[in-house]
């Protein structure tokens, strides 16, 4: 068998590769094709039922009706047609820019539904403006990349606050039982993204400690060794003993100690701009890896950290340039951190703080340990830049630019900054605006 990285492997890897992005450009063809047909759908089924003296039994009947039509053509439920047919019409009348783009290329599926899914959060007035502004920030981008930055983008533009509709929301906060089936439910908790965020991580590393300490003893523990809980089993048992014993009763880890389940802390990163710490902007803040979190909720969190920093900025490049740490090594983490805010190979979207800090240029081959050989890798793609031909250099200003091994190249550029510094027109004497 050829070995990877041989000439007939190459050529062979790049015909795939080509046909895989013909494959994608017909798809995409089809796929417009579909939505524009099931939105005249709905269109013909509003007109059909838009008679002066219809009423609102009607138009629905219409519609229900057309649904069951295609329903029998398409092979699904006409429930389900009448729910596409309804997206279809979202997509096509509301965001042609977004339809327009994808046709051409410049974005793909992921980005469209990325783009519809956070402007619909907006006023209808206000798509066009927003459609514009998402597109330019999704060409070059992955779609679970960018959505996180539509979504704040989305609600900085909102004419209400991101406080006020966080306090309504919040407001709504609940617990439901959802029945299952052989004896299962599921118990879902609608929370605050920052609350469920350190749920789930707390969760995770108690399920972590629990898997990793089964692991070390099954050899000498008849009852450990029976234990073949996946992680995310050992995490649903955690969760039950925790609401219902208030402790995990079931700890692995323990022996003549409470184990290390007691020391564990939640961990969320947040990225804060300057006017929402100080209160002078109710904007949202930034839950790095996930969504946007209420300004409250993060000021609340940065006042009771133990550690954090201001990070300054170049006015004109909105470049990091330093930070207050004094020690070295751990502030320089941290900035990166800042800087980063994700795995930075294309695409990926894993936190940094679950990251490895890399050299892009290895140490043990002179790379030296500095912000600009520096970057977080996850550890999949970690593995990748060591063990398979995929190579990496970074540029100036934090961008990587990743080589396949069919020489492709992609450029990663470094995420854009949380917090940036507009130089305004001062006047003597005026307080400084931090």
């Amino acid at each position: 068998m050829e070995t990877p990285g041989g000439e007939a492997y190459l050529a062979a890897i790049a015909g795939i590769v080509a046909d895989v992005e013909d494959v994608e450009r017909r798809m995409a063809a089809v796929q417009v094709a579909q939505l524009r047909t099931l939105a005249a759908a709905g269109r013909l089924a509003e007109a059909q039922g838009a008679h002066p003296n219809a009423k609102v039994t009607l138009h629905d009947m219409v519609l229900r009706s057309v649904a069951a039509e295609l329903g029998g053509a398409m092979r699904t439920t006409d429930r389900t047609v009448q729910r596409r047919i309804g997206e279809a019409r979202v997509t096509i009348e509301g965001f042609p820019a977004a339809v327009a783009a994808w046709e051409a290329g410049r974005i793909v599926r992921g980005h469209v539904k990325a783009i519809v899914e956070t402007g619909l959060n907006l006023p209808a007035e206000m798509w066009a403006e927003f459609e514009a502004i998402a597109i330019e920030r999704c060409e070059g981008e992955t779609p679970n990349r960018v959505r996180g930055e539509l979504e704040i983008l989305a609600h900085r533009m909102h004419p209400r606050s991101f406080a006020e509709r966080h306090e309504e929301a919040a407001a709504r906060r609940c617990v439901r039982l959802i029945p299952g089936r052989d004896g299962m439910s599921d118990l879902i908790a609608t929370l605050p993204t920052v609350i469920a965020e350190g749920i789930h991580d707390r969760l995770t590393q108690q399920a972590r400690a629990i898997v990793d300490t089964r692991d070390e003893r099954s050899e000498n523990s008849e009852v450990v060794a029976t234990d073949a809980r996946s992680t995310d089993q050992v995490r649903a048992d955690v969760l039950a003993d925790l609401l219902l014993a208030g402790t995990p009763s079931l700890d692995d880890t323990r022996d003549t100690t409470a184990g290390p389940l007691g020391a564990i802390r939640a961990r969320v990163q947040v990225l804060i701009p300057a006017a929402t710490l100080t209160g002078a902007d109710d904007g949202p803040c930034d839950l790095t890896g996930r969504s946007p979190i209420d300004p409250a909720t993060a000021r609340l969190l940065a006042g009771a950290t133990h550690t954090w920093e201001r990070l300054f900025h170049d006015p004109t490049t909105e470049v990091t340039v330093s930070t207050d740490s004094y020690r070295v090594p751990s502030g320089m983490r941290r900035f990166l951190q800042a800087r980063d805010q994700h795995c930075r190979f294309p695409g990926c979207r894993v936190a940094a703080i679950r990251c490895e800090v890399d050299h892009t240029h290895d140490h043990a081959l002179g790379g030296k340990t500095e912000l600009s050989n520096l970057a977080h890798l996850c550890q999949r793609h970690h593995s990748m830049k060591q063990f398979t031909a995929w190579r990496v250099r970074q540029l100036s200003g934090g961008v990587l630019e990743w080589t396949s091994p069919l020489g492709r190249t992609y450029r990663e550029d470094a995420p854009t900054p949380a917090v940036a510094f507009t130089p305004a027109a001062t006047h003597p004497g005026d307080p400084a605006p931090f």
